[in-house]
C-alpha cells in the first residue's frame, strides 16, 4: 500500500492505518529503536507509543515523506525513552554518536535557532556530501548504527569510517559556520 492511501487512512480515522503501517515501516522502526534501546520490552514499549503518537498527529499534521516522519518520531521517542531509562547512566552506543555531533551541531533547545532551518541547512549539508560519505554519515547519526556495523555494511576497516565520520563532522562544522551558526 501506498504512503498517500495510509495517510489517507488515519485521516478518515481508518484503524487499518495502524496495521498498514506496521506492515510496510514496522521493521524499519524495529531497527531505528534497536540501535538506540537494549531491551526489547523499550522498544516494543517505543514503537506502540510511536504508533499512538502517530494516530494522534495524523490529522493535523500533513507529512509530505511518510517513511522520513515516521522514522524521525521513531528516533526521538526511542532517544526519549534511553534518556528515562537512563538518567543516572549512560547509554554509551547512543551517547557516543550524540556526543559527537555535539561538537559540530548546536543545541537548539538551549539557544534561540530555529530547529527547522538548521535542518534544512544539515540536508542542504548533506546533500553536497557524495553519496558514500551521505549514507555513512545518515547510518551513524539518523538510524544509530555503530562504527563496526557501518564498516561491515560499507566493507571498509572501523578507523576508516570512524575518520570518515570525524571529517564530515569538520565539514558540516564549517558549514554550519558560514549559515551563520557560530557555535563552541
Amino acid at each position: 500500500m501506498n504512503d498517500k492511501h495510509i495517510i489517507e487512512m488515519f485521516r478518515n480515522r481508518d484503524e487499518q492505518a495502524i496495521t498498514e503501517l506496521k506492515l510496510k515501516y514496522g521493521r524499519l522502526c524495529f531497527h531505528i529503536a534497536a540501535n538506540i534501546l537494549s531491551q526489547h520490552e523499550d522498544i516494543e514499549e517505543c514503537l506502540n507509543s510511536v504508533y499512538y503518537d502517530i494516530w494522534n498527529r495524523i490529522p493535523p499534521d500533513e507529512p509530505n515523506d511518510l517513511k522520513t516522519y515516521l522514522c524521525r518520531i521513531v528516533k526521538n521517542k526511542a532517544i526519549d525513552k534511553l534518556k528515562y531509562n537512563s538518567a543516572s547512566k549512560r547509554n554509551s552506543k547512543l551517547s557516543v554518536s550524540i556526543d559527537e555531533l555535539a561538537e559540530c551541531i548546536p543545541d537548539t533547545r538551549q539557544q534561540d535557532i530555529p530547529t527547522q532551518k538548521l535542518s534544512e541547512i544539515i540536508s542542504r549539508f548533506l546533500r553536497m556530501q557524495d553519496e558514500k560519505n551521505r549514507k555513512i554519515f545518515v547510518r551513524r547519526y539518523w538510524y544509530g548504527d555503530d562504527i563496526s556495523k557501518i564498516a561491515e555494511y560499507f566493507q571498509m576497516n572501523e578507523k576508516t569510517v570512524a575518520t570518515n565520520l570525524f571529517r564530515t563532522r569538520k565539514k558540516l562544522k564549517e558549514f554550519l559556520k558560514k549559515e551563520g551558526f557560530e557555535y563552541e
